[in-house]
């Protein structure tokens, strides 16, 4: 497999989880703004929605949008303990995680990033980016990872749209939690190693 991706892009929660499943692939940078990879092929050409992630199957398929990437990735070690089991209520508290963040917490990030974004519009995002946060610190108050004690791919991805809070004036003080978190996330060999990747 080859994950297509973005230094600090949502992309990098696939490559921590490629990392936590020890799955064989290779990796290589896109830049979003030109739309060429690292070794200058056109982007589009290899998937027509022009962003990151993209992931390249062994067949020569492309699949795209993080969440199912995410989950794809699970399933190819079902008894990692990353997704739950196909029918499972684990499963599906995974999946309402990867929801919530792809529409509620990574939906309200993006404007941020958008420099000729009106600054209103951004606070109105900010507003309602801390009121989604608050739901997950919420759950990290008295356990490890969202679901519980161990890791899923919903951490992966709430780690990642995380990192971007400090650089975008997010203040996250409010939840000590999430620093405790963040600390805990940072410390697993596979984040370590995407982070190590994607600094080339």
């Amino acid at each position: 497999m080859k994950l297509y991706y973005k230094t600090g892009a949502c992309s990098l929660a696939s490559h921590i989880v490629l990392g936590e499943l020890g799955l064989e692939h290779t990796s290589e940078a896109v830049n979003l703004v030109t739309k060429k990879t690292a070794t200058g092929r056109d982007f589009t050409a290899i998937s027509a929605k022009g962003y990151v992630p993209c992931l390249e199957l062994n067949d020569g398929s492309i699949l795209t949008e993080g969440t199912v990437i995410l989950q794809y990735l699970a399933d190819q070690k079902p008894h990692s303990g990353l997704l739950g089991a196909v029918g499972s209520m684990e499963r599906y508290r995974v999946m309402e995680w990867l929801g919530f963040i792809n529409s509620e917490v990574h939906k309200n990030f993006s404007p941020l990033f958008n420099p000729i974004m009106p600054a209103e519009a951004k606070e109105l995002a900010k507003a309602l980016l801390m009121r989604r946060l608050a739901i997950a610190a919420d759950a990290l108050k008295n356990q490890d990872y969202l679901t519980g004690s161990h890791l899923s791919v919903a951490d992966a991805y709430l780690y990642t749209v995380l990192t971007w809070a400090h650089p975008l004036g997010v203040d996250l003080s409010a939840w000590p939690q999430f620093d405790a978190y963040m600390k805990r996330m940072a410390q697993r060999p596979a984040v370590k190693r995407a982070h190590e990747i994607e600094k080339g």
